[in-house]
């Protein structure tokens, strides 16, 4: 076995790039296994045993299979968050719970609508990205827009995995579905702060940028056909 927890990831993937930032704020070595999903790897007999549901995120650590990149992040900071990390993920009810409600907006509303963007384009030929579903994504803003009124981060004066969470999809949604800074420019303040931390740039930004690089350069590709 892996003396470190083994992450089967794509570094494209908004959820996968939200765990590697997890790890990272935890200062928590993880063995990377890249995942072809494309290929159909998440689909092999082996994957399955370890996630049923091919998706990934999935980690490994030591036997002790999680999947889904929320309860992933979740699991790392209760297993492995130090005194002075444990604030990532809060152990009081109430506070944990609005890390919860921030995480759940995040699964529920922004990454799908990210996901209707690019899925079509990468999987299914598609040459240009509906303007319905930019504006659909940028609807998502205006939650994200309100939790940050009175606050630096999305539930309070302190980073948790929620921002963590969030910024993976937020930073990938804003490169397809610009943020206008007269109507959030609180979500744009935050997305600078977050975008600060020393970790970013090489757990999200590359595959940011990976990933954008392949819808824009595969809708371009089309359009010369």
């Amino acid at each position: 076995m892996s003396a470190n927890p083994v992450l089967y990831y794509t570094l494209r993937s908004p959820p996968c790039r939200a765990v590697l930032l997890t790890a990272a704020a935890l200062g928590r070595a993880l063995d990377l296994r890249n995942v072809n999903v494309k290929a159909g790897e998440n689909a092999t007999p082996e994957f399955l045993k370890l996630n049923p549901q091919q998706t990934i995120p999935v980690l490994d650590d030591n036997g002790t299979v999680v999947s889904d990149s929320h309860i992933i992040c979740g699991y790392l900071v209760d297993k492995y968050a130090s005194d002075s990390t444990a604030y990532l993920y809060p152990k009081n009810p109430g506070q944990r719970r609005l890390v919860d409600a921030r995480m759940f907006f995040d699964c529920g509303h922004v990454f799908p609508r990210i996901r209707f963007i690019v899925e079509p384009i990468i999987h299914f030929g598609v040459r240009e990205i509906p303007e319905d579903r930019v504006a659909y994504l940028q609807k998502s803003y205006d939650g994200l827009e309100h939790c940050l009124a009175n606050d630096p981060f999305l539930t309070g004066n302190q980073l948790t995995i929620a921002d963590l969470c969030c910024i993976a999809s937020v930073s990938t949604a804003e490169a397809l579905a610009p943020i206008d800074a007269a109507k959030f420019p609180k979500l744009l303040e935050w997305v600078k702060r977050l975008k600060a931390l020393p970790y970013y740039q090489k757990c999200n930004e590359e595959g940011v940028d990976l990933l954008v690089g392949m819808v824009k350069g595969l809708i371009a590709e089309r359009q010369q056909i």
